[in-house]
């Protein structure tokens, strides 16, 4: 993290108007060495006037000490200036005063206003006095000296305050507003980091459930008829020893499916993984945040095309996979058959199988419908099992189930932006019905 614009503002720690213990320190020693000039220029002045010289120091104390607030209010420190110059008093304080005033934040047109009038009453000053004291010692020094010695003087006292406080003052405000400005993209930055490790832990949360739906949809199927078949071997083991040889058959052959698959899976996984690692040494410490979230994003939304998924090709074998469990299934397909994107025929072959699968758990033995429609803009599937029938203790799987069936197959239609619906029918069975765009 940088420190800009607010970590430079001081904080307000001197008395009264001052924001810091060493300005106030500063303008109290001008006011004083102010105050002292004005006091030693009294003298002469009272005898000048006629006035008592005590009179004259006085005044000049007061006059010389009003530059102590010239940070508070600059415009009289000049007023006063300008008032005690035909005094001949008071030169610290009218340039310390115009260079004030030049450097803070009032317009333009007042600064240039009380610039002009102290270029004037010094310009005048300089040339009354000047030519007096030409008169006095009886120098000719031509005439044109007289004039440009006045404003030689003039000028000398006025331009070179001027142009420093303008200067200076420019240079303040350009440094607050690059401030300001380091300020804002600092902001802007921060809410962009803020942003960018949302995105990656929704990019994160959307891998991992995109993950969960994917073993869930590999493992239920399979061990779920795995259970089923090795319930049937428990039934039948005694009475008929060639069906259980067949069931034993069956469970092996779909163990070894399921092990296949998970493999398969768990290689796509690692692959991911190391890719990660590897993205995240290449790239800067500051951009860890942005890559990982653009890296997980990029896997929740490819995550379906970067392996090769079922299709409807396969609908057939999973159908006779239920069949060989003791499920009888009824299919029928409407429309004529055509390609559909890989994701599309994934998405409806994890419908028809996770709704067979439930089937399995929770309705074993009944009848299940299967209706596949190929339509010309979608297509649109249907597994409606009927009640089931009364199974005796021995012969039932008793299945667990963890309630993530449905929403995995709603989170997949959706992500096509198809339809899912699912509940109980008014038979006592249950219906699971999905369209998915064809494209």
């Amino acid at each position: 993290m940088t420190t800009t614009g607010e970590d430079h503002v001081p904080a307000r720690g001197g008395p009264w108007w001052w924001d810091r213990r060493r300005g106030a320190v500063l303008d109290v020693s001008l006011g004083v060495v102010s105050a002292l000039e004005c006091a030693a220029e009294g003298v002469p002045f009272a005898r000048d006037a006629g006035i008592p010289t005590a009179a004259g120091v006085l005044f000049g104390l007061l006059a010389g000490s009003v530059l102590v607030v010239r940070r508070k209010w600059p415009i009289a420190v000049v007023l006063v200036a300008l008032a005690i110059t035909p005094a001949e008093m008071g030169f610290l304080m009218g340039v310390v005063g115009l260079y004030t005033l030049a450097a803070s934040e009032l317009p333009r047109r007042i600064i240039g206003a009380l610039a002009g009038m102290t270029f004037l009453g010094t310009l005048v000053v300089t040339f009354v006095r000047l030519g007096q004291d030409m008169a006095r010692d009886g120098l000719e020094l031509g005439d044109w000296f007289l004039p440009f010695a006045s404003i030689a003087t003039s000028l000398g006292m006025t331009a070179p305050p001027l142009l420093l406080g303008l200067y200076v003052g420019q240079r303040r405000r350009l440094m607050e507003s690059l401030r300001e400005r380091a300020d804002s993209l600092e902001r802007e930055l921060q809410l962009l980091a803020e942003r960018a490790e949302e995105r990656a832990e929704w990019a994160r949360g959307e891998e991992r459930t995109r993950i969960a739906r994917e073993m869930h949809d590999v493992v239920a199927h399979r061990v779920s008829l795995m259970v089923v078949h090795a319930a049937a071997l428990q039934a039948v083991a005694r009475k008929d020893p060639e069906k259980a040889v067949k069931n034993a058959a069956l469970v092996g052959d779909m163990g070894r499916q399921a092990l296949t698959e998970l493999r398969e899976m768990l290689g796509v996984l690692r692959s991911g993984g190391e890719g990660a690692r590897a993205e995240r040494a290449s790239v800067p410490l500051a951009a860890v945040g942005v890559a990982a979230a653009a890296a997980a994003s990029r896997a929740a939304e490819d995550g379906e095309s970067s392996s090769d998924g079922p299709c409807l090709s396969e609908l057939d074998e999973l159908i006779g996979q239920s069949e060989a469990a003791g499920m009888v299934v009824d299919l029928s397909v409407e429309g004529e058959r055509r390609a559909y994107a890989a994701e599309v025929e994934s998405t409806a072959f994890r419908v028809v199988q996770e709704a067979l699968t439930n089937v399995h758990k929770h309705a074993a033995g009944a009848k299940t419908y299967v209706r596949l429609a190929h339509r010309v803009s979608e297509i649109a599937m249907q597994v409606e099992n009927e009640p089931p029938p009364e199974l005796s203790g021995e012969a039932s799987a008793r299945l667990p189930s963890g309630g993530n069936g449905l929403v995995g197959m709603r989170e997949r239609v959706a992500a096509l932006g198809g339809v899912f619906v699912s509940g109980p029918t008014d038979a006592g069975g249950f219906r699971v019905s999905a369209v998915i765009p064809a494209s």
